[in-house]
């Protein structure tokens, strides 16, 4: 049959070459090159046409380093509290469910769950495929385990309270329930905590638990697996190596290599990364951003936090924080955005209630409980042209405040049996954190200049929370709250969450406000819960319990080479590594239609 096929062009081309030696030479070489043109021309045209057809898609291989402040202690999904444990359980666990970058809660390990119509019954099935990294099958029997731990009051784990109240049992090997007290829309985001494997923890007591090796060698069922440790000459970690874990859930990830290396403080993590030991580093300081932007192949992603900060008043403590139209004083001498200029270098936003603006595109709602018309930057508190010292100076001169021997606002109070003179001083606590020093000094300066005596008392983390914060030993406090995405606010604004360990730092207490926390919990959809979470910030800016400053950003310097980075928000730093299996530095030219 070929030949058969062949045979007429063969004619064909013995025909073109007879007629070709007719021409005179100047004519052949003229039809030679007119040939060479078509046949150019033709290929050029196929080649461009392949290309246009062609696309870049990922491919599973290469590596990526990145640089984190601290070393790691509890890579444990029921101990893990530090920025640095929970990076690596991230990378190493596997909940039921994980966040997406359109910041809603997506199956994990879970094939599906449904929710009970009162709200109160959540049942998850577990994907059949799910493994831990040794092999083993993820059950039922692994979540109550680990459900449990959680719940054990000797372990003491951090996400404890998250799992208060809350009945777990397993109804099939692959089938898990959840039963809660009362209807709480945000527990669904409990369900991204990472799973123990039971096989390797059931025999590790509650007094061994903090101590088993399995906390620095872990075995989760996460993207990524511990293959290598290096230690300092005196064992102290340096780095961990991760790989990428094939029988992952979600499939395997694109990157087949992850290297964390641990530094002790800032310096020398923006060290590593100007001499090319780390690709990437997260948390940087905004400081620290000027020396990297010489850094040629990264870049800098801000992406906001979850996070309030503010100035908490313990009214119990100081009698002089108890008037309220000293604290509306205090807020209102306050340029925030000058603060968040000059602390954060503008990777911030400022902040004038509880709601981080990072939320307030879903809530509907601005910082101060009233209602938005569009997901738009918060506004600005302090764009006015007059000077917010002497508008809070003036204000409280009008209440009666005047001016003592030093300069210090004070005010005679009569308290019935006599009358006695009230200074304006009062304490101010933070940790021993730049960023809050820095901010610390900010508030002091403006405050001064208004007429109060402000101390400024700085305490490291441990000392701060445990002999400060815990017994409520501060007039006031500066310091940071986390907010989840479930804009849950209780634990921080509900009266009974005033004492340790309650995180109502304020000690506030309104019965109103308490009856709509409570009612917010139970909300099921949007539009009732945006209600619900305005009257609440309204309520507390009209309280004043504390003046709220800023929300920071998290900056995160990653590579150029790397692709596929999405993110949502951000309510811890790990976070981060939500998208992790989806990222990529390698990648091949498919056609468009072979393309997924």
């Amino acid at each position: 049959m070929l030949s058969k096929l062949t045979t007429p062009l063969r004619t064909l081309f013995v025909r073109a070459k007879e007629i070709v030696r007719l021409f005179s030479a100047s004519g052949r070489a003229l039809f030679y090159l007119l040939a060479f043109l078509i046949i150019g021309s033709s290929l050029g045209l196929l080649f461009i046409l392949n290309e246009s057809l062609k696309v870049d898609v990922p491919v599973r291989g290469g590596s990526y380093s990145e640089g984190v402040i601290d070393t790691p202690r509890f890579i444990n999904p029921v101990l893990a509290i530090s920025d640095v444990d929970q990076d690596l359980v991230a990378l190493t666990y596997a909940g039921l469910l994980k966040q997406s970058p359109d910041n809603t809660m997506v199956p994990d390990m879970a094939e599906s769950y449904d929710v009970s119509q009162d709200g109160k019954t959540y049942t998850v099935h577990i994907d059949r495929t799910a493994r831990f990294q040794d092999g083993t099958p993820v059950t039922a029997d692994d979540v109550v385990f680990t459900i449990n731990k959680a719940l054990d009051p000797a372990i003491k784990s951090p996400r404890r309270a998250d799992w208060e109240g809350v009945q777990v049992s397993e109804v099939d090997p692959y089938t898990v329930q959840f039963t809660l007290a009362k209807p709480y829309a945000p527990f669904v985001d409990n369900l991204s905590m990472g799973i123990l494997p039971k096989h390797l923890w059931q025999n590790v007591s509650a007094e061994e638990f903090p101590f088993s090796e399995l906390n620095t060698t872990p075995v989760g069922s996460g993207p990524y697996q511990v293959t290598s440790i290096s230690r300092t000459s005196s064992g102290i970690p340096s780095s961990y190596t991760l790989t990428a874990f094939a029988n992952y859930t979600l499939g395997a990830p694109y990157i087949t290599t992850i290297t964390l290396r641990f530094y002790q403080n800032e310096s020398l993590l923006v060290s590593a990364l100007m001499h090319g030991d780390v690709e990437a580093g997260s948390a940087i300081s905004p400081a620290s951003l000027t020396n990297l932007r010489s850094l040629s192949g990264s870049h800098a992603v801000s992406i906001p936090l979850n996070r309030v900060f503010g100035v908490f008043f313990n009214q119990n403590q100081s009698a002089v924080l108890r008037d309220k139209t000293v604290r509306q004083a205090l807020s209102a001498a306050i340029d925030r955005n000058a603060l968040v200029a000059q602390v954060l270098g503008n990777y911030g936003s400022p902040l004038t209630g509880p709601i981080p603006p990072s939320l307030l595109g879903q809530t509907g709602i601005t910082q101060d409980g009233s209602n938005a018309t569009a997901a738009s930057a918060p506004a600005q508190p302090d764009a006015s042209t007059t000077d917010p010292v002497a508008a809070a100076r003036a204000m409280l001169i009008n209440a009666g405040w005047k001016p003592g021997p030093d300069g210090v606002l004070q005010k005679s109070v009569n308290n019935g049996k006599f009358t006695q003179t009230v200074r304006l001083a009062f304490s101010l606590a933070t940790g021993n954190v730049d960023e809050l020093t820095s901010a610390a000094q900010f508030v002091k300066d403006a405050w001064t200049r208004m007429g109060a005596d402000v101390t400024v008392n700085v305490y490291d983390q441990g000392d701060l929370s445990e002999n400060v914060i815990r017994p409520r030993k501060y007039d006031a406090l500066l310091f940071g709250e986390i907010v989840g995405r479930g804009l849950d606010l209780y634990a921080f604004w509900h009266s009974s969450e005033r004492n340790d360990p309650g995180l109502n730092i304020a000690m506030y207490a309104n019965p109103t406000v308490d009856a709509l926390l409570e009612k917010l919990r139970a909300a099921d959809d949007d539009s009732t819960r945006q209600s619900i979470l305005s009257s609440i910030a309204t309520q507390i800016n009209n309280d004043q319990p504390a003046v709220f400053l800023y929300s920071p950003d998290f900056v995160y310097v990653t590579p150029d080479t790397v692709k596929g980075m999405s993110f949502g928000i951000i309510e811890d730093p790990s976070d981060r590594f939500a998208t992790v299996a989806s990222w990529y530095n390698q990648t091949d030219s498919v056609w468009r239609v072979f393309a997924r």
